[in-house]
């Protein structure tokens, strides 16, 4: 028997397709929508290859309501869902900023709406540190921790503070009309994830990070340099108040990531604690010029890179406080950021061309043998 069926937005997409993996491995029954906006369905066969398990996939918009329903309609055993769709990039959020509080925001509220109109009342969110803002503000908030106030100073940081301001508001409310009508009321809840930079690979080789324009996270950026598809990395500032001049990020690699919300989703059907959120972070600050390094040292040479201004809304450091999930969530991160950096490398130089090629002989080889 199931151990539960969860809906997956934005399952095809990095953080949501080795979440997905996490779901099946530990046997969830996955359902996942996604447009494909920025992702591809072939990291639902890695998934298959990987786990021996598919999830059951329709191509559909979040913002979409009436296609929404339909699929929470045809699975009426959904009960619980877990939220990454959305767009994603800092920089652009400030260039098209009606668009990503359509998709963000709007998307958001079509879910919740499903949500409520099929009673199903436990939502794990992909929300970022990003809400944060420059916690650098307020005197001893580095490392960040949950009860940091919430400043956002981009557009796509305020998608998600807003998101979660909706989704709070929605809980509570339908928590107070339970109790009206005499009913329990801790039926519905969620789980506000804050989460850094999400980094790796599967450590198989054949399954990784794919995006379909132009990257805008470092080490995916990094992993093109190194196979020359890019002809360098642009450091955005060498001018912070850091060991090095350069911004100060908190590292996470995907597996810990995905683990991270398996042990959300669980913390949620157990405790029934209404809307908490938890960040999720190694606690280890790296800055930019560091994770070159410890990138290059994995390629084996140095790579290249020009330094250029700053970018709208950037901070100086977003590195997580991780002590409540370690806590509340019996919660860590298990893998280095060595691990992180030898885990993309594999992926990205034994698939140059993403999930856009087939994965390499050696490499399913090697994943038949470790499972025999």
């Amino acid at each position: 028997m199931a151990a539960g069926t969860v809906l997956v937005t934005g399952g095809t997409g990095y953080i949501g397709s080795f979440t997905v993996l996490a779901l099946l491995e530990n046997g969830y029954d996955v359902v996942v929508v996604d447009n494909l906006y920025n992702s591809s369905k072939v990291a639902l066969d890695r998934i298959e290859l990987i786990c021996g398990r598919r999830p059951a996939f329709y191509e559909v918009d979040v913002t979409n309501e009436s296609a929404l329903n339909d699929v929470f309609a045809k699975h009426p055993d959904i009960d619980s869902v877990i939220h990454f769709a959305a767009l994603k990039a800092v920089a652009e959020s400030g260039e098209i900023p009606l668009e990503y509080y359509r998709v963000n925001v709007g998307g958001s509220i079509s879910l919740l709406r499903c949500m409520e109109k099929h009673n199903v009342s436990n939502i794990v969110f992909s929300s970022s540190a990003t809400v944060y803002g420059d916690a650098t503000r307020f005197p001893d908030m580095i490392p960040i921790p949950e009860h940091c106030p919430i400043g956002p100073t981009n557009t796509y940081g305020r998608t998600k503070s807003m998101i979660e301001a909706v989704i709070t508001d929605e809980i509570e409310m339908q928590r107070r009309q339970a109790e009206k009508a005499g009913q329990p009321p801790d039926a519905w809840n969620a789980a506000l994830l804050r989460y850094f930079n999400p980094c790796g690979a599967h450590p198989s080789g054949i399954m990784g990070e794919d995006p379909q324009g132009v990257p805008y996270n470092l080490l995916p950026l990094l992993g093109k340099v190194a196979t020359g598809e890019r002809e360098k990395l642009l450091v955005f500032g060498d001018d912070y108040p850091s060991r090095d001049g350069t911004a100060i990020r908190d590292y996470i690699h995907v597996l810990d990531l995905a683990s991270g919300h398996l042990a959300a989703l669980k913390y949620l059907r157990e405790h029934k604690p209404g809307v908490k959120a938890w960040n999720l972070g190694s606690g280890r600050g790296s800055t930019v010029f560091e994770m070159i390094k410890a990138f290059s040292k994995v390629v084996g040479r140095d790579l290249p890179y020009e330094i250029v201004g700053r970018r709208l809304g950037d901070v100086l450091d977003l590195t997580a406080n991780p002590s409540l999930a370690n806590k509340e969530l019996q919660w860590k991160t298990e893998r280095s950021l060595e691990d992180a950096c030898a885990d993309l490398w594999r992926w990205v130089e034994k698939n140059p061309q993403g999930y856009r090629q087939d994965p390499p002989p050696e490499l399913l080889e090697a994943l038949r043998a470790s499972k025999a």
